[in-house]
């Protein structure tokens, strides 16, 4: 595996919740740079679930196994955050085709404010190409299975916020 030395990366989302397959873009990531920084931003387009700060103890206990990750949060534009800390790369994940124009669009837009950083999108393992916080949440409030969606260590926390009881 190539490690990118001396270099700092930020994995920016809502996390909300996080989900298996945010976890493996973590992963992944975490073994490609020295430092790694899951940062919980605000998107004014989503009504959480979950609070900021349920979402970072939830990334916190997600990724305790994992040394160099750090768990951040930030309320306004990533470019600054980026700047902020002196971030070399934004980590960007892709499930689908259409993921990408989005995504392209915004890469272009953070390099533009903040030209000292670049954009890498790591495509999802096909296992979880379907895979999304939305899914979870609509899944989980009707009460329905989620154990496989979500990391074991947050999953009870996930239904009793969702569905409101222990599974």
């Amino acid at each position: 595996m190539i490690c990118l030395k001396n270099t700092t990366a930020i994995y920016p989302g809502s996390f909300d919740p996080v989900t298996v397959g945010h976890l493996d873009i973590i992963r992944r990531a975490a073994s490609l740079f020295d430092n790694l920084i899951v940062v919980v931003m605000t998107n004014a387009k989503k009504a959480p679930s979950f609070t900021v700060s349920e979402r970072v103890d939830m990334l916190k206990k997600t990724v305790a196994d994992i040394p160099n990750v750090k768990i951040d949060s930030y309320e306004g534009l990533l470019a600054d955050y980026a700047k902020k800390t002196k971030a070399d790369v934004i980590i960007r994940g892709l499930r689908a085709v259409s993921d990408f124009e989005y995504e392209f669009q915004m890469a272009l837009t953070n390099k533009k404010l903040y030209p000292d950083t670049e954009t890498l999108f790591l495509t999802t393992s096909a296992e979880n190409m379907y895979l999304s916080s939305s899914i979870v949440k609509q899944i989980g409030s009707m009460g329905g299975n989620i154990r496989g969606f979500v990391p074991d260590v947050i999953h009870d926390f996930i239904i009793k916020r969702l569905y409101g009881k222990d599974e």
